[in-house]
């Protein structure tokens, strides 16, 4: 008779046996919710950095190869040139009393960019930190190992628009990337993938 009990269970067991059936589904249903949406974007991220960061370093070194010290190449008319010019200051000549506190401002960037990687699983997100990884990167590149000095270097600009302040690929990667930021910041969407409407 107990044996049978066992089997098929008293009028007190199913409720018991069924606490236990219930927490392990319970733990089932939560184990998907904690795991990551998707897989991480680093690799996204520092594609498109070692792209931007590349191509920004290619044609500074072709720009003062080629251009530093000759006349400027129309593009477009006077519309669009290509003038190599030393720029001391920040993105697009700004601030050029200040060359050691953008460099340190540029290296901070990176360090934060590099943080944030752990938690990056939204492309979007990784595009738009991988521009502005690769543009910083471009910039602190010529900080450092570009006259007068370490720290203190003067960025290579080269693109002319008639009315408006010259500047290299790095501050175009750089400005695009902040621009794609403030679209998903608007738009909802986190670095973590997860979509919030407030």
């Amino acid at each position: 008779m107990a044996e049978a009990e066992r089997i098929i269970g008293t009028p007190d067991t199913p409720d018991a046996a069924g606490d236990g059936q219930e927490r392990p589904d319970a733990d089932q249903e939560q184990v998907p919710q904690e795991r990551p949406r998707g897989k991480r974007r680093v690799a996204v991220l520092f594609a498109v950095a070692a792209f931007a960061y590349l191509l920004d370093l290619v044609s500074k070194m072709i720009v003062v190869a080629k251009l530093e010290h000759q006349e400027p190449i129309e593009i477009v008319g006077d519309w669009l040139r290509f003038v190599a010019i030393r720029n001391a200051g920040a993105a697009f000549g700004f601030g050029e009393a200040f060359t050691v506190i953008f460099t340190v401002i540029a290296a901070a960037v990176i360090v934060v960019i590099a943080r944030l990687a752990r938690k990056l699983y939204s492309v979007p997100w990784a595009i738009a930190l991988g521009m502005l990884l690769g543009g910083a990167l471009g910039n602190l590149t010529d900080r450092i190992f570009r006259s007068p000095g370490v720290f203190e270097g003067a960025v290579v600009d080269f693109i002319a628009p008639k009315h408006f302040a010259v500047f290299n690929l790095a501050d175009s990667a750089i400005v695009c990337g902040g621009i794609l930021i403030v679209i998903l910041s608007f738009r909802g969407l986190d670095p973590d993938g997860t979509v919030h409407k407030d």
